[in-house]
Formats: C-alpha cells, structure tokens, sequence
C-alpha cells in the first residue's frame, strides 16, 4: 500500500496568530463525488454509505456528524471527513452505488486547507480574489470555487464572519501562504 504523505509543503510554516491569524488546518481525508443529484437512488444509496448530507444549492456546504460536504457544481460534491474513514467510506459507497452512475476519488492527498482569520482577512483574500466577499454576499456558510493569484482554491467562510478556510492544491500552499502572509506585514 502506497504511504500518503500527511503535510503539506506549508506545514514548514510557523503559524501567524495575532489580530489577524494564519494557520494550517489538521489533514482530513478529502473525497470527490460525482453523479447525478436527478437520480433519487443515487442521493439516497450516496448519502446513506458516506454518512452526509449533499447540499444540493449552489455554493452551500452542510456539516453533518464529523463531515463537511461542499458543493463544487451542479454533479459534484468534495467531502471532508477523517483521514482513516476514507478508504472504507469510498468501498461502501462504491457498493452500494453499484451500477448507479457515479465516480468516487479520493483527493485526500491532492489538497490541504489553511485558514484565515481576523478582522482584516476579507481585504487581505480580496488583493487577489476576484469574489464579493461581504459577508452580504459571501456569508457564513458559503464556499466557491475561484482564483487567488494564479491558484484555484476553494473558498469557505466558517461560522465566524471574519473566518475562512481556503482549500488548495499542495502544489500552491506556499504560494497562497507566501501571499497572505506578506500582505499581513502590511497591514
């Protein structure tokens, strides 16, 4: 079995706390489901195997039990959940699912969340995101799919109104880090 690396090349990053924080969330297992939310047998079969609720709104998550489900698109959903539950949940799902047609991946490897917080987080995600982020726009519970810079992530704004998780390829953590970090030095 192929050993999965559980840091990201920001966890070499001393965490900002102060008025304004920056940290590395704790890595979770990350799966991609695809299907067809039409299909009542998929919704019902998909959300009793991996023990969610899929949000079923546009840019809206729902967390259920020790899941959060975010939905990417209108067949797509990326659900958070402990790292060891992973491999059994997407076996279970895949069972049940059977000939449904559907696509389970496991992207626990492929992306690590770092969150932001502070008074000043919406200006600081704003120099290089090109969403509203009011919270009238953007409110508390919210996620999107959009750029910072030259990186997609997924942006979440948690219960906190000055508070979001932003989800990135490992690829680009440092980059993101890099740029929110140095924009706090000059605020």
């Amino acid at each position: 079995m192929k050993e999965i690396e559980t840091t990201s090349p920001a966890c070499a990053r001393t965490g900002i706390a102060g008025e304004n924080s920056l940290s590395e969330l704790p890595w979770c297992g990350k799966i991609n489901l695809r299907g067809n939310p039409q299909n009542t047998g998929f919704l019902r079969k998909s959300e009793k195997a991996l023990v969610v609720k899929l949000p079923l709104h546009p840019n809206t998550c729902i967390d259920y039990l020790d899941r959060t489900t975010y939905w990417l698109g209108p067949d797509e959903w990326c659900i958070h959940c402990p790292i060891g539950e992973v491999g059994n949940a997407i076996s279970q799902a895949g069972q049940a699912l059977g000939r449904i047609h559907h696509s389970l991946v496991d992207v626990s490897d492929y992306y690590t969340v770092l969150r932001l917080e502070g008074p000043d987080a919406e200006a600081l995600l704003a120099k290089a995101c090109p969403l509203d982020l009011h919270p009238r726009k953007f409110c508390e519970g919210t996620c999107a799919q959009t750029r910072f810079g030259h990186a997609s992530i997924l942006l979440h704004r948690t219960g906190r109104v000055s508070g979001f998780n932003i989800q990135v390829r490992w690829s680009f953590a440092e980059y993101v880090w890099d740029y929110l970090a140095s924009g706090m030095q000059v605020l």
